[in-house]
């Protein structure tokens, strides 16, 4: 394990996601990578009372098909941002944490932010304030195919890639969720799941979920 790691941008990440901004000192976040959709950049999953249920961001099309994720500006098409808060609401009412956190994170859903990469950020800086997580977030300056001093998760935390199979540094801690007696325990939802339910016990989730294995 290296004591850099980079990663793609991320709207409200798996809980896979944060154990490397909990186990790394320093965490790269890529935003030259080239856009590509169906990813975590512009989708989270969340627990409803139905399932794993994916909440997706839409996005501007632009002219060039390679589109930098940097360059990516969010659309309001569909009412986005009333949908999804309204999901987490159904979803999360009943948690724990809920009432404590709702008021702030509302916010990031009445602002309009205009591109992808500022609102994840700062909603993954806002995240780690509420779990008392410190890590140092740095926006990549250009695009480095095989990163020699990091380690590599820009492609490996993918919602149609196995983290059981790609990443044997992550070993999901189960922990209470709203609707697990009727589903079950679902491991590596979006991380507001976890805050929702945990709280400030989320950061002991975290760091129980990073597994001894070094093999990256």
């Amino acid at each position: 394990m290296k004591k850099e790691v980079i990663l793609g941008s991320a709207y409200l990440a798996p809980v896979e996601y944060y154990t490397k901004l909990f186990a790394y000192p320093e965490v790269y976040v890529e935003r030259y990578d080239h856009y590509m959709k169906q990813t975590y950049r512009n989708r989270c999953v969340i627990a409803s009372a139905d399932g794993p249920l994916a909440l997706t961001i839409p996005t501007e099309k632009g002219d060039d098909l390679k589109c930098l994720m940097k360059d990516i500006r969010i659309s309001d098409h569909g009412n986005w941002r009333h949908v999804h808060w309204n999901a987490f609401v159904a979803a999360y009412k009943h948690s724990p944490f809920f009432d404590y956190y709702a008021d702030e994170f509302h916010r990031f859903f009445e602002q309009k932010y205009e591109f992808l990469f500022d609102f994840n950020l700062e909603l993954c800086e806002w995240v780690c304030q509420q779990i008392d997580m410190q890590p140092r977030l740095i926006p990549t300056d250009d695009y480095v195919t095989e990163p020699e001093t990091a380690d590599d998760f820009r492609e490996r935390i993918h919602p149609k890639r196995d983290f059981r199979e790609v990443d044997k540094a992550f070993v999901p801690k189960p922990y209470y969720q709203v609707f697990d007696q009727k589903l079950g325990f679902l491991p590596n939802l979006s991380v507001i799941d976890l805050l929702f339910n945990m709280g400030p016990e989320s950061l002991l989730v975290l760091r129980d979920s990073v597994g001894t294995c070094n093999e990256f």
